[in-house]
């Protein structure tokens, strides 16, 4: 009976020490599966990044490139047309008066070097990482108050700090789609540009007093340029919340935690405000 009770022991013995080895296994085996999936799953996430990011950046060069076209055939070709025009006058009037044409024509072709200068900067999106997204949109908005095509007023809140390249080209492109939807579709005379900085959280709000829309419109084309911003806002872990009514404009507000820690291509994260 004794050796009975030995045996019996010993088995179950074994046979707990079998099941826990097999418990270890299966726990490593479910472990290691996770651990695949989960770096799958970021790799994944990672590639979606860049290639969203690519487009960002191609998108933004595809509009400056559009703006540099406009500014070279409206701005630059006249003043350069004008100069001609002068040099060839100066023959014929006196020597006084020709110095002034001289002179003037001078000053005109420095500002054309000038402005041609800007514009070879602003062909390349890495001129947003060089000059911070507030100067990049002051320049926008100088450029389309000086078209006269509409009234903007930028207004900045708080003490502004980086908010990490890739945030920053991506909140510069949803200014860039919702300036072109203002001009487009808006009727607008006037857009306000508000930046709000503050450690938990940073705003860009985007206001026009154009025609507005209802929620139906979302389904039409200019609808599927907000939800792209939306989209956009996502890929940098913001939240894009646009608010519109017929007759009332349209206010579009991109809002982001500045500490928030939010996976790049590169599997790092972008500098926080200190």
């Amino acid at each position: 009976m004794a050796e009975f009770d030995t045996k019996g022991l010993i088995l179950i013995t074994t046979l707990i020490f079998l099941m826990a080895l097999a418990f270890i296994v299966l726990y490593i085996f479910i472990y290691n599966q996770r651990k695949k999936k989960h770096i799958e799953e970021k790799q994944l996430l990672q590639s979606t990044f860049r290639q969203e990011l690519l487009k960002t950046q191609i998108e933004v060069q595809e509009q400056t490139l559009n703006h540099t076209s406009r500014e070279i055939h409206d701005n630059i070709t006249q003043v350069l047309s004008f100069v001609k025009l002068n040099l060839a006058m100066a023959g014929n009037v006196d020597e006084n008066e020709k110095q002034l044409k001289i002179e003037e024509s001078r000053e005109l072709v420095a500002q054309v070097i000038n402005d041609l200068r800007n514009l070879s900067k602003s062909l390349s999106f890495e001129h947003i990482a060089e000059l911070g997204l507030i100067k990049t949109i002051e320049i926008e908005a100088g450029r389309i108050n000086n078209s006269g095509l509409l009234k903007t007023e930028l207004i900045i809140d708080g003490d502004s700090f980086p908010l990490g390249e890739e945030r920053e080209l991506v909140l510069f492109r949803i200014f860039q789609e919702a300036l072109n939807n203002t001009l487009k579709h808006a009727n607008a005379k006037h857009l306000k540009i508000s930046l709000q900085y503050s450690k938990e959280i940073f705003n860009l709000i985007l206001e026009d007093d154009g025609n507005g829309f209802g929620p139906n419109e979302l389904n039409n084309i200019r609808g599927s340029g907000l939800k792209n911003m939306q989209n956009r806002a996502a890929l940098i872990g913001a939240v894009a919340i646009i608010d519109s009514l017929p007759g009332k404009g349209c206010s579009i507000k991109v809002t982001l935690n500045p500490l928030e820690q939010h996976i790049y291509a590169d599997g790092n994260y972008p500098n926080s405000p200190g």
